[in-house]
């Protein structure tokens, strides 16, 4: 696997998001989440990103298992933002809100410590900015915790330009994480160029559109109950009839160059810059080979250029009304 940098910081060019192995994409199956893990390694992926709101809390809980006795060949980044006093592990109704405090920042990486069983965290993020504490105070105690040595890195998730100026002026910033992939592409407009200017890494999550993008599905109807992708906005109603002529165009693009749709939306977010590393997310250890090997697959300036050309626009928000509210704070 090759290796790329966030400013300051090596990971594997190609990341496993951890967070379908426990919540949102319908029923976990933690032994082979588990063994996805351990095979990641062995492909030198080895950049993990959870958060404690994934299960909640049962997600991180489950990579400190997965890595247990190769803690140190691992990359961990995780994730906090709402408070977890009383949250029972696998129930998203009991957490609490959101708090960026500086209280908050300080008690909540110790959680995060014990469940991946490590003593350092490698990259720990502000899963959401949250707007009732100035950025300057959550960044404030990050800061503190890199000094006391529980952090190596600090990271934003959906961050507005002006707020990562902000952050990175009391600490610097090693990553900024938000959704990028072929359909999703506002950062470009201003969050990716102002984490170029200060040289802050970029983590694109959801490079495959959730799946979308990938083909391994066609209609909400053909997900779990559970899974909250069948009340997205992108695969519901219209929305979904214009969506599926976006994939079919990644899939008959992939199908001439001969990879899969998967590894072609990969690729093309390799293609877009050495300081983005994608995190595309699964639970199983046959997509996770499959989405490693794009790290091989060239995009010439052609393929670039065709695919800005044919691929249609999106149809519908990313998130629901609710979760639109809480990106690009």
């Amino acid at each position: 696997m090759k290796q790329r940098r966030l400013r300051d910081l090596d990971v594997s060019a190609i990341g496993l998001g951890c967070m379908g192995m426990s919540a949102f994409y319908g029923t976990p199956d933690e032994d082979e989440a588990i063994r996805t893990v351990r095979r990641a390694r062995e492909l030198g992926v080895t950049f993990l990103d959870t958060a404690q709101l994934y299960g909640p809390l049962t997600n991180e809980s489950l990579v400190g298992r997965a890595v247990a006795g190769h803690r140190d060949e691992y990359v961990i980044a995780t994730k906090f933002n709402y408070r977890m006093d009383h949250a029972v592990p696998g129930d998203m109704s009991t957490i609490g809100p959101q708090d960026g405090s500086a209280e908050h920042v300080r008690g909540s990486v110790h959680g995060s410590l014990e469940r991946l069983g490590t003593d350092c965290i490698d990259l720990y993020y502000q899963h959401r900015v949250d707007p009732r504490v100035p950025i300057e105070e959550t960044v404030g105690a990050l800061a503190e915790l890199v000094a006391e040595g529980k952090v190596r890195h600090i990271g934003l998730s959906e961050a507005a330009p002006e707020t990562i100026r902000r952050a990175h002026a009391v600490h610097p910033v090693t990553a900024v994480q938000t959704e990028y992939s072929l359909w999703t592409r506002d950062v470009e407009e201003e969050v990716l160029p102002v984490c170029r200017e200060l040289g802050i890494g970029f983590v694109p999550y959801s490079p495959l559109g959730r799946g979308f993008l990938a083909g391994r599905f066609s209609s909400p109807d053909e997900l779990d109950e559970g899974d909250f992708r069948r009340s997205g906005p992108r695969f519901t109603g219209d929305n979904l009839e214009a969506n599926l002529r976006l994939a079919a165009k990644v899939k008959e693009i992939a199908r001439e160059k001969g990879v899969t749709p998967a590894q072609l939306a990969i690729a093309w977010v390799l293609a877009q810059g050495e300081d983005l590393v994608p995190i595309p997310g699964t639970r199983r250890r046959t997509y996770l080979e499959q989405n490693a090997a794009a790290v091989d697959v060239v995009l010439t300036e052609d393929d670039l250029a065709r695919i800005d050309a044919e691929l249609p626009e999106p149809a519908g928000e990313r998130y629901d009304e609710a979760g639109m509210q809480t990106v690009n704070r």
